[in-house]
């Protein structure tokens, strides 16, 4: 049966290896294919917005699942979800399920889970920007002296 995917205009898609951008008109695509890796353009994210350590893992799945080789990004991953379970073992429950997706080839909810790390980050800091608010100094420090 073929996915069917509706762009909007100047929206983009990853479709296997292949970057597919939209023209300036709504689009309507059907896909067919067996274990095409499909991620819509809001579910992507480069190097340069990978700016948090799930971010990071996120990152890390979305390579493997693009590519032809997902190996090649098991000792990034592994490397930095250790970091983060070190950091954070409240994090094993999210981080394991991730790794038992990667594990079975199931690479598409790996990235899903992925996203719930996200969104276990955020949770975590929100609550410590909550209750650690930043001061609000007035004046020049080094006149203090």
């Amino acid at each position: 049966m073929a996915l069917k995917v509706e762009l909007k205009p100047h929206e983009r898609i990853i479709v296997g290896n292949c970057v597919i951008t939209n023209t300036d008109q709504r689009a309507r695509l059907l896909i067919d294919g067996e274990n095409v890796p499909i991620l819509r353009e809001r579910d992507i994210l480069t190097p340069e917005t990978a700016d948090t350590p799930a971010k990071l893992v996120y990152l890390a799945v979305q390579l493997m699942y693009i590519s032809p080789d997902p190996q090649t990004q098991h000792g990034t991953y592994f490397n930095l979800v250790r970091d983060i379970v070190t950091a954070v073992p409240s994090a094993w429950s999210i981080i394991e399920g991730i790794n038992n997706n990667i594990m079975s080839g199931d690479l598409y909810r790996a990235l899903k889970d992925a996203r719930k790390l996200i969104a276990y980050e955020e949770k975590l800091r929100d609550q410590y920007e909550a209750t650690h608010p930043k001061s609000d100094v007035k004046g020049d420090v080094s006149s203090a002296a």
